[in-house]
């Protein structure tokens, strides 16, 4: 096969690549910091040509002038993909250049974007040379690109989150729970970043983690982080997709000490929970006091999807001598507002159900919930609230519960 004979035939610009899109069409996009900039924009443009075009996109980077929600756990999103309501007529995918061999790595994004580059009746690549090459389950060869579109452009970064002095309090409690050779899933944001600053005089961990961040690379650099003691995937970092900086991309170029696998192998709990130690460490919105978390919904409005958080919650309580922690601020709106409510606000949902919830962190302690009374469990969550809403918690305990707090 001439695979670079079959790249110059299927070459187009991006505004002639879009007019493959029909009205009618169901289109998936790259996710997240992995998504074809340059393809989306000739998309958008030539929006008047499209009637009812369903796209597909999960933690849209740019501008997204599209959108709606579809309730899923990140690890099942393939499977959505084989269903009549989202089987894909077009994969929008943004590569690094092929190898000697003809594949091109989806990068940064591997997740479901693999799945729907695989399975999309037609796929539409942007060739980008800033996309890392990243190993693992991660290629797809030039034969099975349908149109190439080569467009140079910088992967969007995130940059570190700026960490409060209780985001700190609250990384500190959340190391405490973490032990030498423990394989960690981490989310990304400022409470993940502040745990790392605390695992600096921890030994042997490992990483089997749905998303990594730059704050991952300073502790592998240290030796902190060798993966030695992983008991599926031994000494290699295991993702689905990479979320931060130039220097974090820079690091996963290449590299053999990272696999880059699927969402629905990196997230599938029963994969995942092969991991002895394994310890999920997410956040969220709100919890009530039987334990209930929501981490989606503020009001009545979706500012998140469930994302990972109940796959690795459950991938943790399957996994030998593994714990699932939900760490966040007591407060929030500027201190104005409880975290930790008597019950979740109307128009509110639950992500992590109270029969799967075990630890919850804030700046004020630890409160261990799994396999407690729903009295213990509130009455461990109102010691970890901050003080000025304690009296009203205590208050709405002593009515729930017809007991003195």
């Amino acid at each position: 096969m001439d695979w670079k004979k079959i790249y110059n035939e299927r070459l187009s610009t991006a505004e002639q690549a879009v007019t493959y899109i029909k009205s009618g069409d169901k289109v998936c996009v790259s996710h997240a910091v992995g998504e074809p900039s340059h393809l989306i924009d000739a998309l958008v443009e030539n929006r008047e040509v499209y009637n009812n075009v369903f796209i597909t996109h999960m933690v849209p980077m740019d501008k997204c002038e599209y959108g709606d929600y579809i309730p899923c756990f990140f690890s099942q999103i393939p499977n959505l993909f084989d269903t009549d309501l989202l089987k894909l007529d077009v994969a929008l995918v943004n590569v690094s250049p092929p190898d000697n061999h003809g594949f091109c790595s989806l990068g940064v994004s591997v997740d479901y974007t693999k799945y729907a580059a695989d399975t999309a009746k037609l796929t539409i690549a942007q060739i980008n040379k800033h996309m890392p090459r990243t190993l693992g389950d991660s290629f797809i060869h030039v034969s099975d690109i349908d149109v190439i579109v080569e467009h140079n452009e910088p992967i969007i970064e995130l940059q570190p989150s700026m960490i409060t002095h209780a985001d700190k309090i609250i990384g500190e409690c959340c190391a405490s729970l973490i032990n030498d050779g423990d394989c960690l899933q981490l989310g990304i944001g400022a409470i993940p970043d502040a745990v790392l600053l605390f695992l600096k005089d921890k030994k042997d961990l490992g990483i089997h983690s749905e998303v990594f961040s730059d704050g991952v690379v300073e502790l592998f650099e240290d030796g902190v982080i060798n993966n030695r003691k992983k008991t599926l995937h031994k000494n290699k970092m295991i993702a689905s997709l990479l979320m931060g900086t130039k220097s974090l991309y820079d690091f996963a170029n290449d590299n053999p000490c990272i696999e880059m696998h699927p969402v629905e192998y990196v997230n599938d709990p029963v994969i995942a929970s092969k991991n002895d130690n394994l310890v999920s460490i997410n956040s969220c919105v709100q919890v009530d006091l039987m334990g209930q978390v929501c981490s989606e919904i503020i009001g009545e409005t979706q500012i998140s999807d469930v994302g990972g958080q109940m796959d690795f919650v459950r991938a943790a309580a399957m996994s030998k001598g593994g714990r699932s922690i939900i760490a966040m601020n007591s407060t929030a709106a500027g201190g104005t507002i409880s975290r930790i409510v008597p019950r979740l606000d109307i128009g509110a949902c639950v992500t992590t159900s109270r029969n799967d919830v075990d630890y919850i962190v804030t700046e004020y302690g630890i409160a261990h919930l799994k396999y407690h009374t729903v009295r213990e469990r509130a009455r461990q969550l109102i010691n970890i609230s901050h003080p000025n809403f304690r009296m009203e918690l205590i208050e709405a305990f002593e009515s729930r519960f017809n007991d003195k707090f």
